[in-house]
C-alpha cells in the first residue's frame, strides 16, 4: 500500500462517512500503543529494573510507530494528524504513568526530552513503514520495531556495565580561619528552608548534620529532607581534610505523585560512594572550601542522566558550603 499524501489532504468527503471512522481508528491506535508502553515500562521498572537505552528511546519511539501505521493502516489521516497522534499517544501514556503510580511528575519531565525527540522520529518511521507497498512489509516493520524493545531490555539486563565512579566538585571562599571553618563543617544547624526550585520540587536537599565522637572512626549523620546519610570519618586532619565513607543513604528524592511512591530507580541507582571537605589557607587570611563527592549512576544514557545528577549534587555542595561561609562570617 502506498500513500499519496497530497491526494488525501485535498481530498473532499463528507463527515458523515469519514469521520467516525477516522476517529475511532485513531483512538484506538492511541490505546493500543499507550498500553504497549505501559506494559514494556512494567517490565523494565519492576520485573527487570533496567532504565536504559529500551525504556527511554526505543520505547518511545516504537509507541509513535504503532500509533502512526495503526492509525494510518487503509485510513485517510494527514501527516499532521499522526504526528499529533503520536504526541497525543505519549501525553496518554504519561498520564498513566501517574495514575497507575509509576513515576512521578519530576522523573516525566526529567525524560521528557528524550519523549519529544523520539516520538518524532518513531512518526517519521511509522509514515515510512506505511508507504511500503505490501501488508506483510507494513506489519513486519512494525512488529520489527515493537520486538525490539524487549530484546535491547533483554540485552541490557544481561550485560549490565559495572558501575563508574564520577565526581563532583564545589569550591568557595570563606573569610575565616581554616580552623574556624573546620568547626562549622564538622556538623552545623538546622538551615533554612530551601529556595532554589530544584529543591522545592522534590529533590531531597541537606538539613543539618552532627557527629558522634572525634578523628577516624567517628560517625557523621548529614541530615536531608528524605532521611540520613550515615557518613563514617575515614580521614581526620584538623582544619585541612574531612574525608568519609557513605553506607546508608536516603531516597534521593521525594516523588511529585497523588500517591505515595517509592519508584525502584530512587533505590540502588543514584548511590553516594564517599565525601570530602578540603581546606586550603590562602594568603589573605580566607579559607578556600572545597567539597567532593563520589558516586555511582546506573540509569542510562549517561551523557544525558549525568548532566542531571552532577547538577544537583552541585547544587547540594552550594547550598552546604553556603550555610557554612554563612556561619563563619
Amino acid at each position: 500500500m502506498e500513500i499519496d499524501q497530497s491526494q488525501n489532504e485535498n481530498r473532499v468527503e463528507s463527515p458523515e462517512s469519514v469521520f467516525p471512522k477516522r476517529k475511532n481508528r485513531r483512538f484506538f491506535a492511541i490505546l493500543v500503543a499507550a498500553t504497549f508502553g505501559w506494559g514494556m515500562t512494567y517490565i523494565s521498572e519492576f520485573l527487570v529494573e533496567i532504565f536504559g537505552i529500551a525504556l527511554f528511546v526505543l520505547l518511545p519511539l516504537s509507541v509513535a510507530v504503532c500509533s502512526t501505521v495503526i492509525g494510518g493502516y487503509k485510513n485517510s489521516v494527514s501527516k499532521y494528524d499522526l504526528r499529533l497522534d503520536a504526541y497525543l499517544t505519549l501525553t496518554l501514556y504519561c498520564v498513566g504513568l501517574l495514575i497507575f503510580a509509576f513515576e512521578g511528575l519530576i522523573c516525566l519531565i526529567m525524560a521528557a526530552p528524550f519523549g519529544i525527540v523520539f516520538t518524532w522520529l518513531g512518526y517519521l518511521l511509522g509514515y515510512q513503514i506505511l508507504k511500503q507497498k505490501k501488508l506483510t512489509h507494513q506489519a513486519g516493520g512494525l512488529i520489527l520495531v515493537l520486538l525490539s524493545v524487549p530484546a535491547v531490555l533483554s540485552f541490557e539486563y544481561l550485560h549490565q556495565e559495572g558501575e563508574d565512579i564520577r565526581s563532583v566538585v564545589t569550591c568557595i571562599e570563606i573569610n575565616a580561619a581554616p580552623d574556624v571553618v573546620w568547626k562549622n563543617l564538622v556538623e552545623f544547624p538546622v538551615m533554612d528552608e530551601p529556595e532554589e526550585f530544584i529543591f522545592t520540587s522534590g529533590i531531597a536537599y541537606p538539613i543539618s548534620a552532627r557527629i558522634v565522637g572525634t578523628g577516624v572512626g567517628a560517625m557523621r549523620y548529614c541530615n536531608f529532607s528524605t532521611g540520613s546519610f550515615v557518613e563514617p570519618i575515614t580521614v581526620w586532619e584538623e582544619s585541612s581534610l574531612l574525608k568519609f565513607d557513605v553506607i546508608e543513604q536516603p531516597e534521593p528524592m521525594k516523588e511529585l505523585s497523588p500517591y505515595d511512591i517509592h519508584p525502584t530507580h530512587l533505590n540502588g541507582h543514584w548511590v553516594a560512594k564517599e565525601g570530602q571537605f578540603k581546606l586550603t589557607p590562602l594568603a589573605n587570611g580566607r579559607t578556600q572550601l572545597e567539597g567532593t563527592t563520589w558516586y555511582t549512576n546506573r540509569i542510562k544514557p549517561d551523557f544525558y542522566w549525568t548532566l542531571w545528577s552532577d547538577y544537583i549534587v552541585h547544587k547540594i555542595h552550594l547550598r552546604v558550603l553556603e550555610h557554612i561561609k554563612t556561619q563563619c562570617e
